[in-house]
Order: C-alpha cells, then sequence, then structure tokens
C-alpha cells in the first residue's frame, strides 16, 4: 500500500543506562532532506542515523529529534589548571593592593574562572553508542511508517475513487463523441441549403464529412487516456513509493484531456472534459502527498 509523506512517530526507552528518546515527524517534499537535533557530545551518529532512517524513507522533508540521557554517573576525570589559578589570584591580588580594595577572594570563585578546572568524559564508543539508539530509532520509524501508511490508504482510496470517475466521463465522451460528427453533418447542410438555396451534392457532402470527422478524431486520446488512468490504479495498490511516477503520469492525463477538450466543438464534450479537469486536479493535489 502507498504511504503518505506527511508522519510523525515516537519511541523512548532506557538502554545501557541512557534513557534515550526519540521523535520522527516529516512533511510533503520533492526529494529526501533530513535534519537531525541531537546533543552535541553525539553528533557522531548523525551519518549512521540518517542512513538508517533513509533506508525505509524514499523522499519527504525528515526531522529527527534524539535525546540522551546518562542515568549512571559517569567516571569523569577533574584537572585543575594550576598555573592558570595563580595566575588569576596574583591579578586578583594586585587588583585589591593598587586600588586600597578588600581581597575576599575565595576558592569557589577561583575555580569559577574560566579554564581554571576542566572536566574530561570518557571516549563514547561510537558503536556501542549507535547500538543502544538504533532500536529506539527504529521504533519511531515503525510508528512514523504506520502513520504513513494509514494517511496512504485514505489518499490511495480517494484518487481511486476519482479516477473511477474520470473513466464513467471518459465513457460519455465516447458516446457524445459520433453525435459530434452528425451535428456537424446537419450544419453543413443545412448551411449550404440556405445558401446555395439547394440540395448539397451528397458526395461532396460526405467528403467534407469525413474530412471533418478524421480531424476531430478522440479514438486516439481516449484510448492512451484510458491505459493511464487504469495504470495509474495499479500504481496505487502498490507496496513501493511511487509518487514520482504517479506525479508524470498524471501530466500525460492532463496532456490528454486538454486535447480532447480542444478537438471536440461539442457542448456535451466540453462539459464532461471541465468535469475531468476538476477531477484530475483533486487528483494532483493528493499525488503530492504521496511517498
Amino acid at each position: 500500500m502507498i504511504k503518505s509523506m506527511t508522519g510523525y512517530g515516537r519511541c523512548e526507552q532506557i538502554i545501557e543506562s541512557m534513557n534515550i528518546c526519540a521523535e520522527i515527524k516529516s512533511v510533503n517534499h520533492r526529494f529526501f532532506e533530513f535534519s537531525l537535533r541531537i546533543p552535541r557530545s553525539y553528533s557522531f551518529l548523525e551519518e549512521k542515523i540518517k542512513k538508517l532512517i533513509q533506508s525505509r524513507v524514499s523522499r519527504g522533508k525528515i526531522d529527527c529529534f534524539v535525546s540522551i540521557e546518562v542515568l549512571e554517573s559517569e567516571q569523569c576525570d577533574v584537572s585543575i589548571n594550576e598555573p592558570l589559578a595563580e595566575g588569576y589570584i596574583r591579578a586578583i591580588s594586585e587588583i585589591a593592593q593598587k586600588y586600597s580594595l578588600p581581597n575576599d577572594l575565595t576558592a569557589f570563585d577561583v575555580a569559577r574562572y574560566p579554564d581554571v578546572i576542566s572536566i574530561r568524559r570518557p571516549t563514547l564508543d561510537e558503536e556501542k553508542t549507535f547500538d543502544a539508539v538504533k532500536p529506539v530509532i527504529e521504533g519511531a520509524l515503525d510508528k512514523y511508517i504506520e502513520m504513513k501508511a494509514v494517511e496512504g490508504k485514505r489518499l490511495s482510496a480517494d484518487c481511486v475513487s476519482r479516477i473511477e470517475t474520470i473513466e464513467q466521463k471518459l465513457a460519455q465522451i465516447e458516446e457524445y463523441y459520433p453525435q459530434t460528427i452528425t451535428d456537424y453533418e446537419e450544419r453543413l447542410r443545412h448551411k449550404i441549403e440556405e445558401l446555395l438555396e439547394t440540395k448539397p451534392d451528397e458526395q461532396r457532402l460526405l467528403t467534407e464529412v469525413a474530412i471533418f470527422a478524421d480531424r476531430v478524431a478522440i479514438d486516439e486520446e481516449t484510448v492512451r487516456l484510458s491505459s493511464h488512468l487504469k495504470q495509474m490504479k495499479a500504481m496505487l495498490l502498490q507496496d513501493e513509493a511511487v509518487g514520482r511516477k504517479l506525479d508524470f503520469l498524471m501530466q500525460e492525463i492532463n496532456r490528454e484531456t486538454n486535447t480532447i477538450g480542444s478537438k471536440c466543438q461539442n457542448l456535451d464534450i466540453s462539459r464532461t472534459v471541465v468535469d475531468i479537469k476538476a477531477e484530475a486536479e483533486k487528483i494532483r493535489e493528493q499525488i503530492q502527498n504521496i511517498e
């Protein structure tokens, strides 16, 4: 079943003493566009997460949010930059002495100055960290794709319904078409009799009617249009990304419909062509949401 490009999924799990939460959402886009928000210290995971999502999503503007909270305290190495601390103390003492100010400096004050104390956390293992994050991303992906499938099913049903309406309208056009030739023959006969006040030459009249019929023939267009509609219905039942193919096919359907409308100067056909265009435009709008 086809999928919509709009969806949302969220998953949260505690893995390897980390509370990991992932959210995925997307909107329509012609291509695959990916954006990730993740704590800076885990930015090395970006490419792996992108590939994981792209393996299951072909296009759309995807935003992914990942938060990672370490539940157990890490073994951190805290060190003091002694020369820098001594420099701060000496400078402050000189300021106090020069300007006759009280020197009430405390150890806490010195520790707050930039770069006096540095904290070195253990190096993160890329593979081990990704192995912990991966099932959470996949959980969010499952829910995200499930929502896309539900919306895709609705889009597919709506498009198929409108295609069937167009097929009915096309059948009406095929019924109206022979009347177009008959009406032309009657108008031509009447005009000749009115101008010449005599009956027209039947052979010449039939020749003119035949030329007109060839000029306004829509057999090829109706056959192609019918074929495009059947092909579109088949695509809407496929379990793969067909949005771009559907968009191209929609252009062909519009082209054939326009040709039919320009060839036939029949009021009933013209009205029916307008109805087909209205349905085709609604299908085109829905297709923009299909992955």
